[in-house]
């Protein structure tokens, strides 16, 4: 998910690692956490595939990094694509995708969209959550949760609506 926001963050401008992690806190924190442990490994490993190009910004004496057309083909692949993953990854990795919603065509943005909510009505269905608990702390968690799924689906629904 790293790779997808780092790209995504790419696609409008350049930026220096620092900046890069700020844009991620601030449109990203509730999907992934973020650190510099992390973010300058992947800036290497994307350097090395060539999917980024490394610049120096001579007045802020920083490396500035920018998204190559290969990049931008990884970055479209990975926003189409969609892994086997926990129900918590998964949420989170289509709210990252959301985020970039600008840079894909209505139809992809409507595909992401009907597939996120098919998986949302299936996890709605679940039998797993229409077990009744005597406890009434386990049941009002139960509840909530349905509840958290009902209104992403709602959400998604209204979202279709802003794509032509």
């Amino acid at each position: 998910m790293l790779e997808l926001a780092t790209l995504g963050l790419l696609q409008k401008e350049p930026l220096h690692g620092y900046l890069l992690k700020k844009q991620m806190e601030l449109f990203m924190s509730g999907c992934i956490s973020v650190n510099y442990g992390a973010i300058y490994p992947l800036l290497k490993r994307l350097l090395d595939r060539g999917l980024i190009v490394e610049e120096e910004d001579n007045n802020n004496n920083r490396k500035i990094y920018d998204i190559t057309p290969a990049g931008r083909e990884r970055w479209l692949e990975k926003m189409l694509e969609h892994p086997h993953e926990s129900w918590v990854n998964a949420r989170s990795r289509f709210m990252i995708k959301f985020c970039f919603f600008s840079y894909l065509k209505p139809s992809q943005r409507l595909q992401l969209i009907e597939h996120r909510l098919k998986v949302c009505q299936l996890k709605l269905n679940d039998e797993d959550l229409q077990i009744i608990y005597d406890d009434p702390f386990q049941a009002s968690a139960l509840e909530r949760y349905k509840l958290e799924i009902q209104q992403e689906i709602d959400w998604l629904i209204q979202q279709t609506e802003f794509i032509p």
